[in-house]
Order: C-alpha cells, then sequence, then structure tokens
C-alpha cells in the first residue's frame, strides 16, 4: 500500500490513516537507503511471555483453541476447589 502523508507545520506526520484496524501503540523506526521504514510492533505482557517461548505449550494452547472452535470440547466441571493460588 503506498498512501502520501502530507507534512504538518512541525515536520509532522499522523499514522492514524496508516493503521485503522490496529492497535499499535509502539512503531520501530528505521532508514532504508533514503526510506523511512515505520514497523507495527506488538507488545507482550511479562507474565505471558514463557508461552511464546516454549514452543511445545504454544503449541497446546493453540491446538486447544482450535479444538474449541470445532466444539471438540467438554465440561469437567468446576476447577475452583483444587486451585492453591485463590485465583
Amino acid at each position: 500500500m503506498e498512501l502520501r502523508l502530507n507534512l504538518d507545520a512541525r515536520k509532522r506526520v499522523t499514522l492514524a490513516k496508516l493503521l485503522p484496524n490496529i492497535d499499535v501503540h509502539t512503531v520501530r523506526a528505521y532508514t532504508q537507503g533514503n526510506k523511512i521504514i515505520l514497523e507495527p510492533l506488538a507488545e507482550i505482557p511479562a507474565h505471558e511471555l514463557w508461552l511464546h517461548q516454549n514452543p511445545e505449550a504454544l503449541a497446546s494452547l493453540q491446538r486447544g483453541i482450535q479444538q474449541a472452535k470445532e466444539g471438540k470440547i467438554r465440561s469437567r466441571g468446576s476447577f475452583a476447589k483444587k486451585g492453591k493460588d485463590g485465583v
């Protein structure tokens, strides 16, 4: 996609037109020749990072999500009494 953006009086551009349907708060900017490249970045909370660093756990989660989409799930009842941390 190519889009021409106009600079404002302070030589700034708005990125809203480029990212209308993406919830992005961080962008990596770098130059390549005479071009400025902007790359949207996703942020992962530290307490979820382990999942992305563990391919087996991530694959298991993705399988479970796919099985849920296909209706291949069954209730195992409440796990509330088994929790040790009060969550």
